[in-house]
C-alpha cells in the first residue's frame, strides 16, 4: 500500500497546448488555457484499473459559450474504454451543462446530461469517478448523479479489463457545444482558463500487465471504492438530481433507438 502527496508535477504530464497549460504553486495548482490558436491538456503518468478519482475544478467564467472542459478516464485504441465528464460552456447567465458518457470496447452512446445546480466558475467544486468491478458512479461534491452498473451478464459491455489514464483538456467545440452549435465562441473573451487542484486517487495502478497495487494520493487511505454501493439514502441522491436537473437521458430517447432501448435501460432507472 503506497501513500503519496498529490502534486501535479509528480502525477501528470502536460501533453499539448504549447505553454498554455501551467503547473503553479509548487505543483498544487494546474491551469488550462484556450485562445483562438489552441487549447491545452494534460494526462496522468499512471494508468489505473479501478479506483476512485477526485479532482477539484473551477470552470471557465463569464461567456464560455463554445468551450468544452473535459475530465475523463480513457484507454487507447479503436476498442478503447472511456468514462467521461465534459463541461459544456454557456452564454453569460445560462447554466453549464455536465455531459457524461461511458464507452466500452469502443462503443459509447450512453449519454446523460445535467444542469449544474450551482455556479461552477465562482469557486472550486469536486468531481469524482468511482470505478470498480460492479459499477461506475459519477459524483459532484460527493453527491452521486449517475450510476452505470456492470451488466455483462446480459451482454452489456463494461469497462473492466483495460487500464485507463486520467485526461483533461480545454478546447473549442463551437460547432456543437452550446445550443447545438448555434452559439459560437466569442474570442474577445480569450484566453479562457480552467483551474485544477486537490487531485486524489485511491486506485489500482497498472504496471506492465502485472497485478495492480492500490495507491493513494490521500493521506487518509480509503479503499471503500472497491465495493462501494449506494444505500437507501444514497439512492435518493441521484433520484433528486435526475428529477430536477437531468436534461438528456439516452435511456428515454425512443426516437434515437426506434428498435428498442439498450438492454441496460430496462434493468435500472438510475443508469
Amino acid at each position: 500500500m503506497a501513500i503519496s502527496e498529490a502534486n501535479f508535477y509528480n502525477d501528470f504530464d502536460i501533453t499539448w497546448g504549447d505553454g498554455r497549460a501551467k503547473i503553479l504553486n509548487g505543483g498544487q495548482l494546474l491551469t488550462l488555457s484556450l485562445d483562438k490558436a489552441s487549447g491545452s491538456g494534460f494526462r496522468s503518468k499512471n494508468e489505473y484499473l479501478f479506483g476512485r478519482i477526485d479532482m477539484q475544478i473551477k470552470l471557465v467564467p463569464g461567456n464560455s459559450a463554445g468551450t468544452v472542459t473535459t475530465f475523463y478516464l480513457s484507454s487507447q485504441g479503436p476498442n478503447h474504454d472511456e468514462i467521461d465528464l465534459e463541461f459544456l460552456g454557456n452564454s453569460s447567465g445560462d447554466p453549464y451543462i455536465l455531459h457524461t458518457n461511458v464507452f466500452s470496447q469502443g462503443k459509447g452512446n450512453r449519454e446523460q446530461q445535467f444542469y449544474l445546480w450551482f455556479d461552477p466558475t465562482f469557486t472550486f467544486h469536486t468531481y469524482s469517478i468511482v470505478w470498480n468491478a460492479q459499477k461506475i458512479i459519477f459524483l459532484v461534491d460527493n453527491i452521486p448523479i449517475r450510476v452505470f452498473n456492470n451488466l455483462e451478464s446480459i451482454g452489456v459491455p463494461f469497462p473492466s479489463k483495460q487500464p485507463m489514464r486520467i485526461y483533461s483538456s480545454l478546447w473549442n467545440a463551437d460547432d456543437w457545444a452550446t445550443r447545438g452549435g448555434l452559439v459560437k465562441t466569442d474570442w474577445t473573451n480569450a484566453p479562457f482558463i480552467a483551474s485544477y487542484r486537490n487531485f486524489k486517487a485511491n486506485a489500482c495502478v497498472w504496471s506492465s500487465g502485472s497485478p495492480c497495487a492500490v495507491t493513494s494520493t490521500n493521506s487518509l487511505q480509503d479503499s471503500k471504492w472497491q465495493v462501494q454501493e449506494l444505500d437507501a439514502s444514497g439512492r435518493n441522491r441521484p433520484r433528486w438530481v435526475q428529477k430536477k436537473y437531468m436534461i438528456y437521458n439516452y435511456c428515454s430517447d425512443y426516437q434515437r433507438f426506434p428498435q428498442g432501448l439498450p438492454s441496460e435501460c430496462k434493468r435500472s432507472r438510475f443508469l
